[in-house]
């Protein structure tokens, strides 16, 4: 519980977190000290050199604090409210939740799960950046030591039929025989690939040893599996070492953060990340800001961390990094030798990815240029309509953020409009996606008739910097009315006409010319082609679904399996029409009550 203070004086001289707050009480900088009192009050001299705690005083309003036992539990209070709230002149960790975890679910027979979300039971490794990679990590593990799937574990399932679980609900394997597996997925996780392949090989001896060949030869089995992998994904570098290298490189607007992971003397992975709030921030605040983010959190902490330069609070981080860990954890800076070459690999990393982010950043800019907007257009969306003739018509709504797909803002929208009319169900497409918008600015117009001061700001992401319309004048002219309608003309709409690429705007006869080379106009066509793909794409599941629709699915009794059966003695649905209740009920699987359903269903003139 935070205790408020009006004077910097009220502060007590000892270790703990304070919390500064605008008008709007929004929190808008977190920090710690090992006394707040001292801490605080350097922030109230006249003089401020940095020009970030210039312009952070120049919003600040009201002050909060919480004490602690130590300056190692204010460390980490710091960075769990950082996390939580992500403070706007804080450095923080930006989006974590973009990137999946892998969970070890906390059950007697546990299963091994991909999530974007920690919650507070099981285990938690990652976040991993390649969503693909680890797909296939636990697609190999769920079916190299035959985890469960099932959720209820309520009897043998397919699964264990074709040999892909070990069947613990039908008693098929011990609970500590099960765990053994799992701690191996834990060790797998943690890198330590030889220690796994060595408790193999015990059991796989001892197997032998006690004339049970069959069980040593799928142990086997499992040896030479991870050995493939191991040789297909990991560089070898040296011996049993326990490392993470972590490199950063600075665009405009974030820090890069690249973590190289190398585990029992491999590198098994590559992760990046970038750091909200950077500017005006010197780059070891920022590795130390990171470092304690990032650690912050349920995920494996190495023997051994490798930075490019020292950081605040180093000892401090050790510190906590070590009760984490179980035992000592170093925080080095190499200047030499192998060590040093590895901070140059990572760091060499981080430029490359700078330099794709910066692209992306030059092509907001250049979008920025060409259309004469106000402010970059972080997040831009797209909207497509697809249908035949009108019938099974669709519509997609697409969302790039910072020049990339923002898949969770991705939506499908079956379109209620009869056509073919694309117009029409552009418009409705629209509506329907800027309704909850027109209801938040009329309601933010009121609060301000009101004189409330209680009116919370919209997210990133939640409203549009642009809207792309895949279209010419025509479409752009219906969209416009819709935000005209709507009063949302302050969101600025352009058609991107496929035939010529040509930009329309809104209240101009002549199209805009991107050059074909140039940055913005590809992110804009990429926009466009994207929400023409999602459309399509959704449509199509549509017809494929329709076309696998039966009359066989409206009779009562039958299910996918009789259906199956009846299709197959009789393949197709006029055989079964003409067939007799007799002929219907000897299908294996049907009965008489059923196949008089079937009968009627045919036979009656309601339903030809």
């Amino acid at each position: 519980m935070s205790t408020k203070v009006t004077s910097p004086d009220e502060l007590p001289q000892k270790p703990g977190i304070y919390i500064m707050k605008d008008k709007n009480e929004k929190i808008i900088y977190i920090g710690k000290s090992k006394s707040l009192k001292n801490r605080v009050k350097s922030y109230f001299q006249k003089n401020l050199d940095r020009p970030k705690t210039q312009v952070l005083m120049s919003h600040f309003n009201s002050l909060e604090y919480i004490i602690t036992n130590s300056e190692k539990e204010a460390l980490i209070l710091e960075a769990n409210l950082i996390k939580k709230h992500k403070p706007r002149y804080n450095v923080s960790l930006k989006d974590d939740k973009r990137y999946p975890y892998v969970k070890l679910t906390d059950e007697d027979f546990p299963r091994i799960q991909i999530t974007r979300n920690i919650g507070k039971t099981g285990k938690y490794f990652g976040p991993f950046t390649d969503v693909t990679s680890v797909r296939q990590t636990v697609k190999f593990l769920k079916q190299l030591f035959k985890i469960r799937t099932c959720r209820n574990m309520d009897g043998p399932c397919l699964n264990s039929q074709i040999d892909l679980c070990l069947a613990p609900c039908d008693g098929g394997i011990t609970k500590e025989e099960y765990q053994s597996n799992m701690e191996k997925i834990d060790l797998f996780f943690q890198g330590k690939y030889t220690k796994i392949i060595k408790d193999l090989e015990a059991e796989m001896k001892e197997a032998s040893a006690n004339f049970e060949f069959e069980k040593a030869a799928v142990i086997r089995d499992q040896i030479e599996s991870i050995r493939s992998v191991m040789e297909k994904q990991f560089v070898e570098f040296a011996h049993e070492e326990d490392q993470d290298i972590i490199a950063t490189a600075y665009t405009n607007r974030h820090a890069v953060v690249v973590v190289m992971s190398i585990r029992d003397g491999r590198i098994i992975g590559k992760d990046d990340f970038l750091m909200n709030g950077s500017q005006h921030t010197t780059s070891d605040e920022i590795l130390s800001a990171f470092c304690k983010q990032y650690y912050g959190i349920n995920r494996h902490v190495p023997k051994e961390i490798l930075l490019e330069e020292d950081i605040p609070d180093k000892e401090l981080i050790e510190e906590w990094l070590s009760d984490l860990r179980g035992n000592k954890v170093s925080i080095k800076i190499p200047q030499k030798g192998k060590k040093l070459r590895l901070v140059r690999m990572a760091s060499k990393n981080a430029e490359i990815i700078k330099g794709q982010k910066q692209k992306m950043d030059n092509a907001m800019i250049e979008i920025k240029k060409y259309l004469k907007l106000e402010k970059l257009p972080r997040t831009i969306e797209g909207y497509d309509i697809s249908n035949i003739s009108g019938k099974l018509a669709v519509g997609s709504k697409v969302s790039y953020l910072d020049g990339k797909r923002n898949k969770k803002q991705f939506r499908r929208f079956k379109m209620k409009t009869p056509g073919p009319n694309d117009f029409a169900m552009m418009k409705e497409l629209l509506e329907r996606r800027l309704e909850p918008l027109r209801d938040y600015y009329a309601e933010k117009r009121e609060k301000e008739r009101n004189n409330d001061l209680d009116i919370k700001p919209l997210e990133i992401g939640e409203e549009p910097d642009l809207i792309v319309i895949d279209g010419g004048k025509g479409q752009l002219g219906m969209a416009y009315d819709v935000l005209k309608e709507y009063k949302l003309t302050h969101i600025p709409i352009i058609g991107l006409a496929k035939e010529f690429e040509e930009i329309f705007v809104p209240n101009s006869s002549f199209p805009i010319i991107i050059p074909h080379d140039n940055e913005g106009l590809q992110l804009l066509q990429r926009v466009r082609d994207e929400s023409h793909r999602f459309a399509i794409t959704y449509h199509r599941q549509l017809r494929a679904k329709k076309m696998e629709e039966s009359p066989l699915d409206n009779i009562a009794g039958v299910g996918k399996k009789r259906k199956m059966a009846l299709l197959k003695e009789f393949k197709d649905i006029d055989h079964i029409r003409e067939a007799s209740i007799e002929d219907l009920a000897g299908v294996k699987g049907m009965n008489e009550k059923v196949a008089s359903n079937v009968y009627e269903y045919f036979h009656n003139e309601s339903n030809d």
